[in-house]
């Protein structure tokens, strides 16, 4: 089956090349859209050298509004939104282009693993929950095995519906895209992915899991460079906002609370054995200092 794909390029050229080559392993070539948001590397280049329908915005406007134009580019029933820093393992990306194409209308994702193969953490429960903050005070290895597969679904073996998952890779079909955005263009970076699968759960479109279609996703090879490193700040803000926009101020209360404590647990998990927890101590003060600035607003 013929689907359109869209990818989003942001100095991404290195990340590419690795990725169009991986596009042989689909059984037929995609409608390949890339959109290119003011790259200064060749990235647009090499798409078109590779056959690729290239979209240049002469701008940056963030990594939704660019999505949102290259989906309106797609001449096919099922789009699917890739970034450029993925690599497809085998053809499978075919079979959950093929899973959305089908049945009711839902948005797909796969398993994103990391460089080393190991299973990424991309597919998260729904957050603002009561539920959330069992996970937050005891560590996922030390939960029931019911209770670890709700607060880790990114492990789960066969297809299931998650929260909201990590937007690397979204397979659905290209009319559900176009009404639900699929982005807020309004957003330039951070949390869209958790926005488009509230948005999208409101509409009655759950996300779905296949955790047989494998894609290797590098993360944050536009986003290191440009925050140099991670902008905890923002990500807690942006955070905050989406869940409170999308599922009302109790349930931002409920993942103030659920992150809080994650970060402040986890960091003395860690300070216990030994280990750096510098990562979990800048997310727990970024947080504090979120939940701060609202309240002066």
């Amino acid at each position: 089956m013929k689907f359109s794909l869209v990818v989003v390029l942001h100095d991404s050229e290195e990340p590419l090349r690795a990725l169009l080559a991986s596009l042989a392993w689909l059984p037929e070539p995609p409608q390949l859209v890339v959109v290119d948001t003011a790259s200064t590397d060749d990235g647009a280049a090499l798409a078109s050298a590779a056959g690729a329908e290239v979209v240049e915005l002469g701008a940056n406007p963030g990594f939704g509004a660019a999505n949102n134009a290259g989906v309106e580019r797609a001449a096919c029933g099922v789009t699917v939104l890739l970034n450029p820093d993925c690599e497809l393992l085998d053809g499978s990306l075919a079979r959950l282009a093929a899973a959305a194409a089908t049945g009711p209308e839902q948005l797909w994702v796969p398993r994103l693993l990391e460089a080393d193969g190991s299973v990424q953490r991309s597919a998260h429960p729904l957050p603002g929950t009561l539920g959330a903050l069992v996970p937050a005070v005891l560590h996922p290895t030390a939960l029931p095995s019911e209770l670890r597969r709700r607060a880790e679904p990114y492990r789960a073996e066969r297809p299931r519906t998650v929260g909201w998952a990590i937007a690397a890779c979204v397979a659905a079909r290209t009319g559900v895209l176009r009404r639900l955005g699929p982005f807020d263009a309004s957003q330039f970076l951070f949390f869209e992915d958790m926005d488009l699968c509230l948005r999208a759960r409101a509409a009655g479109i759950p996300t779905v899991l296949d955790p047989d279609v494998r894609i290797r996703h590098l993360g944050g090879h536009a986003t290191r460079r440009a925050y140099a490193g991670e902008p905890h700040e923002l990500l807690a803000r942006r955070r905050r906002e989406v869940i409170e926009a999308n599922l009302g101020r109790r349930a931002r209360a409920l993942d103030d609370v659920a992150q809080g404590l994650t970060f402040a647990t986890r960091a003395a998990a860690r300070r216990t054995v030994g280990r750096d927890a510098s990562r979990e101590r800048a997310q727990l003060m970024a947080l504090i200092s979120a939940i701060r600035a609202a309240r002066a607003e």
